[in-house]
């Protein structure tokens, strides 16, 4: 028997039955010439004289020489009658040894749960063994989960086993976990690969020592809103909190002067004061262009408005339809014996066209405004602005592009309403 790493030694004994003075070589052939000598390797002897040799065994520590049973034969060729060549043959028994490397890999993995691991295993030594497998954590936070939890590894073999290591709960939020594990893997002899020589006792043999092998891994529990992300959060709450509170009413009140401002430039200029309480009327249905309004003779009060004979409270609707690109008029005449006093203007822009907007009464010139800056636009006058009999109120459109209306279709041509409102009343006979 012979230990992997060690040395063994055994004799060879060649006789010389010839009648002559004869020299003999040796050869070592099979398995274990690699790591056999023999010395010395020339031996003489006299004719009918006997002598010996010594067989030295030295096979390395390695899984390329396996433990069992292994064939050696000694190759004994006389110089001088080389065919007289002999081929003595024994057998060898190498102990098995065993020689474990294992490691983890990854060593720490970072998840939200579940962690994915592999146990890689590579057995150094010369005989097949057995790992089983042990995950636990001295908290026992963690449940774990193996593919195999007893492999089997052949010599110079290398299997990887994959372990699952799951956390109890999620973290929402926080500070991660950091929960360390260990896996001890303990190699195990395979009885039945080693037949031991007779009068060897039970395997394992002398030099067969297992040990644990303690793999130490960790599970980096991230939390599901890391800390950043709060922090982002709570940034974005303190602004809106800050712009309901402070900014808010602070822009609110600042467009409020500044409209106000605005208004009153406006009455100073133009005499236009906003009602303390404006209640905007909706513009009356659209009349179709070619209607009555553009047929009626001038002067004559259209169809839709309300009056009151001899005077009293009076409105009237224009409309105005223009081609894109074009300019056009419509005008409302004030009645012969009557004067008109407008109090309330209410203008009306439902397909949204784009152009400019001229209104005029009586030859002066109230108001310009762009189209597209309104759909509904109201005015109204403390002091009610007088239209003499023959007057005219007017509504003139610059039309550079036709909206779209409710119907979703682009309009062919701008449409405007105006609708006015005040007093006619009958002239002093």
């Amino acid at each position: 028997m012979v230990a992997p790493g060690g040395e063994a030694t055994a004799t060879l004994t060649v006789h010389n039955g010839t009648d002559i003075v004869e020299a003999y070589e040796f050869e070592v052939v099979g398995r274990c010439s690699p790591w056999t000598v023999v010395e010395p390797a020339r031996l003489s002897l006299y004719p009918g004289t006997r002598g010996s040799v010594t067989l030295v065994l030295r096979p390395p520590r390695s899984p390329e020489v396996p433990a069992g049973e292994v064939p050696l034969a000694v190759r004994v060729t006389p110089v001088e009658r080389p065919e007289l060549v002999a081929v003595p043959e024994t057998t060898v028994h190498v102990e098995p040894f065993q020689q474990l490397r294992a490691w983890l890999a990854p060593q720490r993995r970072r998840a939200w749960r579940t962690g994915r691991f592999h146990v890689v295993l590579h057995n150094q030594g010369n005989t097949p063994i057995d790992v089983p497998l042990e995950p636990g954590d001295a908290a026992e936070e963690l449940r774990f989960r193996l593919e195999e939890s007893r492999p089997r590894v052949e010599p110079d073999e290398q299997v990887e086993v994959r372990l699952r290591a799951r956390a109890a709960k999620l973290i929402w939020f926080g500070a991660p976990a950091r929960t360390p594990f260990v896996v001890t893997a303990s190699p195990v002899a395979v009885h039945d690969a080693v037949t031991a020589p007779a009068g060897a006792g039970a395997f394992p043999a002398t030099g067969f020592e297992a040990y644990p092998e303690q793999l130490d891994g960790e599970l980096h529990q991230l939390p599901i809103l890391p800390k950043w992300l709060l922090a982002l959060l709570a940034l974005l709450l303190a602004l809106l909190i800050a712009w309901f509170a402070l900014l808010k009413p602070t822009l609110e009140s600042a467009a409020k002067e500044a409209a106000e401002e605005r208004a009153q430039e406006m009455a100073r200029n133009g005499e236009l004061a906003p009602a303390p309480q404006p209640q905007p009327e909706p513009p009356p249905p659209a009349e179709e262009p070619g209607g009555d309004q553009q047929d009626r003779p001038p002067g004559t009060v259209p169809p839709g408005s309300n009056t009151v004979p001899g005077g009293g409270q009076f409105s009237t609707t224009i409309r105005v339809a223009t081609n894109g690109g074009e300019a056009g008029a419509q005008p409302y005449i004030v009645p012969e014996g009557k004067v008109f006093y407008i109090t309330d203007l209410v203008l009306a822009n439902s397909q949204g066209d784009e152009g400019v907007l001229t209104i005029w009464f009586g030859g002066r010139m109230v108001t310009t405004i762009a189209l597209e800056t309104f759909r509904n636009q109201d005015y109204h006058w403390v002091t009610p602005i007088e239209v003499p009999a023959g007057g005219r109120v007017v509504g003139e459109v610059n039309c550079a592009l036709p909206g779209t209306p409710p119907s979703g279709q682009r309009a062919p041509r701008c449409v405007e309403v105006l609708n006015v409102s005040g007093v006619l009343r009958d002239l002093p006979r």
